[in-house]
């Protein structure tokens, strides 16, 4: 195709995860198109720069995102790039999605100083740390026990401090530590059917303007259509909630046969249950079913306990 303009300028967090993001669309970017130059402008966001407090005291919704996202608005950048898991399920008018490439490993990851230990096998009271809501409210759900605490942080700093802690064990997200080549610190992957994702876990997001037409075509090599069905119809489910990234939803969208196999979850906090819903799907009514499994969610007392929830207990960003 030939692009108007002689280069292009991704929007990235500074991060070595985000950082690791941005060059990996960088270089598809170079691959497709060779004489376009491709720059990347780092961009501090709230979540950046705010680390000694939880997510929920700054503003869990957008705070990886919203300064990216008024850098599109304002020109300053061509596209931003995020983890799908960041962005609210409502994008700011005037920007869209035009594109979430091929999706990573989606479980969780358990790293522990004792490489034989397991999750749900740890001691009575072990302590687990993570600065995930959803992850905190569905170990508790199966071992209420468990003493959870909140961290920051990015991954190589979390690292550091289970290293240098007497926690029994920290979670973060496979596909972080993979990108990172630091699959190797993992003690387990958690597999799905023992802790669901967060709605869009291990895909991108490349996030542009609406109105920029030569963007989307730019970037249209890059879609993959089963991730993007799978998730936006995790993320459909946590929209239905009217739910922000905080609410403790795990939920994953695969292909089963010729169907869809959409599995969903909310668990309480306080550790004191869970609700699942598990539904199988045509592609055509994936949306449609997206709502019924939340509006079962909501008939099962999903919406008290989402009103419940307090401010201490609203985090969901795990990176």
């Amino acid at each position: 195709m030939n692009f108007s303009r002689p280069s292009l300028i991704i929007g990235s967090r500074g991060s070595e995860l985000a950082l690791w993001q941005s060059n990996f669309i960088k270089q598809r970017l170079e691959s497709l198109y060779p004489n376009l130059r491709v720059d990347i402008k780092i961009i501090k966001t709230t979540g950046d720069k705010i680390l000694d407090s939880p997510l929920s005291v700054i503003g869990g919704k957008g705070v990886f995102t919203v300064e990216l996202e008024r850098a599109l608005l304002l020109n300053e950048i061509d596209i931003a790039v995020h983890s799908l898991k960041d962005l609210p399920t409502q994008l700011d008018e005037g920007l869209t999605i035009v594109a979430i490439p091929q999706r990573a490993n989606v479980e969780d990851a358990f790293l522990s100083n004792d490489r034989s230990a397991k999750l749900f096998e740890l001691p009575k009271g072990a302590t687990v740390a993570t600065g995930s809501l959803r992850r905190k409210a569905q170990i508790l759900a199966r071992r209420p026990d468990y003493t959870i605490i909140d961290i920051r942080g990015n991954v190589p700093t979390r690292i550091r401090k289970l290293r240098e802690s007497s926690w029994d064990g920290m979670l973060l997200a496979s596909a972080g530590l993979e990108r990172l080549g630091l699959a190797g610190e993992i003690t387990h992957h958690i597999s799905v059917s023992d802790m669901l994702p967060a709605p869009g876990q291990g895909a991108l997001a490349i996030e542009a303007r609406e109105n920029d037409a030569e963007i989307a075509e730019v970037f249209a090599p890059m879609e993959d259509e089963k991730a993007r069905l799978s998730s936006a119809t995790e993320r459909h489910i946590l929209h239905a909630l009217g739910g922000g990234c905080q609410l403790p939803l795990g939920t994953f969208v695969r292909k089963d046969g010729e169907d869809y196999l959409i599995d969903a979850c909310i668990a309480y906090p306080s550790g004191k249950g869970m609700l699942r819903q598990r539904l199988r799907s045509g592609q055509e009514e994936l949306l449609q079913n997206a709502e019924a499994i939340a509006a079962a969610f909501m008939s099962q007392g999903a919406g008290e306990m989402i009103a419940n929830l307090t401010d201490s207990e609203t985090t969901e960003k795990t990176h």
